[in-house]
């Protein structure tokens, strides 16, 4: 059985395929304007999943990165305070050499002593900086600070306290203060206790012992090897700013690729629409051409 085509059926099929045809063509017009291929979750549900899920990693990316940058600069503060108290400890082995001298009268002694204590309290204070008010070398401890009391000092960080963490990556985070009693010492046995003894051997005539110069050694080394396990904590931090650097390098293209239009290859499917449309109308004027005669049958 043949269907009748009239009039009326080509016309409301001209209009279909018009409508279609300008529907492409604003949806083209739009995509040039904004260049991104997904306007609406609708137009891709799948990239629009994927483009969510990248995002999500870059906005996890830039977290980790502002976390290395916060870990450095503890880390730079407490190499700085150890490098600080190196320091000083090349000055107190200096004068605890000299003070061995068996000419060295009292009086010398006496001055050495002075200036033995002296350093010493420069010592403290050195243990005790602070980083953006936090103690560097107390961990999480909320006390004024790490040491305190009469000298020798005692550490008031507690007893298995929790260190400063800072997540760098999904799977690493890094310790970013110094563990004070591991590196001064608390109370008696501290590097403030050993060269407290030696000067107070000093003031009364007696040259430093054997035990008291093992023990300001001992106090010295701590101090060093301190400060290479925070080199080799801004080491690793450095490498994970780097990954982390291509890593949101690499993620940002991949984002561009799903949200993002090339707008040579966007151009040209515009013009080519265009081109269809206009072809469309024309062949639409040629075909369909309305008489009275129409509208009278």
């Amino acid at each position: 059985m043949l269907n009748r085509v009239t009039n009326l059926t080509m016309s409301a099929n001209a209009q279909r395929t018009l409508l279609t045809q300008q529907s492409r063509l604003a949806e083209l017009q739009e995509k040039a304007t904004t260049l991104t291929k997904i306007s609406r979750p609708s137009d891709d549900p799948a990239a629009t999943a994927k483009a969510l899920e990248t995002r999500s990693l870059l906005a996890a990316n830039a977290q980790y990165g502002r976390n290395i940058d916060d870990g450095n600069t503890w880390l730079t503060a407490a190499d700085s305070a150890l490098e600080q108290a190196t320091n000083v400890m090349h000055k107190i082995k200096d004068l605890t050499v000299l003070a061995g001298n068996g000419s060295l009268p009292q009086s010398g002694k006496n001055a050495i002593a002075d200036e033995l204590n002296s350093l010493n309290e420069e010592l403290v204070s050195i243990a005790n900086s602070k980083h953006l008010g936090r103690n560097i070398f107390a961990g999480n401890s909320d006390e004024p600070k790490a040491f305190s009391g009469p000298m020798p000092p005692d550490f008031k960080g507690g007893i298995g306290l929790s260190p400063v963490d800072r997540r760098i990556s999904a799977t690493q985070t890094v310790r970013v203060d110094a563990p004070g009693e591991v590196i001064f010492g608390s109370g008696a046995t501290s590097v403030f206790g050993a060269v407290k003894s030696i000067a107070d051997a000093l003031n009364v005539g007696t040259a430093p012992t054997s035990p008291q110069l093992g023990n300001l050694e001992f106090r010295f080394n701590s101090i060093v090897n301190g400060r290479a396990d925070i080199g080799t904590r801004q080491a690793q931090l450095e490498r994970a700013g780097t990954v982390n650097t291509d890593l949101e390098a690499n993620l940002d293209a991949q984002k561009m690729g799903i949200e993002k239009l090339d707008l040579g290859s966007v151009i040209m499917d515009l013009k080519l629409q265009e081109t269809n449309y206009q072809v469309a109308l024309a062949a639409t004027a040629k075909v369909l051409q309305p008489t009275l005669m129409d509208f009278l049958r």
